[in-house]
């Protein structure tokens, strides 16, 4: 008889433990968890921010500053240089440099940079260009448009606002 053929018959499913069912099944009365402290309570969870009973650093720190990093738009930056792949008289757009892989998905705004040179005449699409960028597209007999951003809608109320509430 072979190691696997022993274990298809005696070892092949391990009894699930049935913690918390009492003193027979091996797992005493507390079922493993110690006794008494908030962690043999149901519920209980460990943070790490916890230093036992004393003020933990967070509080003992000021709140300092505004940081506006949340709110800032960023643009995925392409070179004129890397536009060179496309074929003479093609529209490179969002979906294209994704499909190429200069920019990682459609929903990125992308951002054209002057940097290298261009010979190629092409139709840019993009949400923003640099002068120098857009400078050498044009100069090539190429096109560069601008895709209108839609504007985030401000959270201030006005007054009257306030008022009708």
């Amino acid at each position: 008889m072979l190691s696997h053929e022993i274990t298809s018959v005696v070892g092949k499913h391990k009894a699930r433990k049935r913690v918390g069912r009492g003193r027979g099944t091996g797992q005493g009365g507390s079922a493993g968890r110690g006794t008494k402290g908030s962690l043999s309570r149901a519920g209980a969870r460990r943070f790490n921010i916890y230093e036992s009973g004393s003020t933990p650093l967070f509080r003992h720190l000021p709140k300092r500053g505004f940081n506006n990093k949340e709110f800032a738009t960023r643009f995925m930056v392409v070179n004129v240089s890397q536009l060179e792949r496309f074929e003479d008289g093609a529209q490179v757009g969002v979906e294209q440099l994704s499909k190429v892989g200069l920019i990682p998905a459609i929903t990125n705004k992308v951002k054209i940079l002057g940097d290298g040179e261009l010979t190629k005449r092409l139709q840019v699409i993009a949400h923003k260009f640099s002068k120098s960028a857009e400078q050498k597209i044009i100069g090539c007999g190429g096109t560069a448009t601008k895709i209108a951003s839609k504007k985030k809608p401000s959270r201030r109320r006005t007054k009257k606002e306030v008022k009708a509430q």
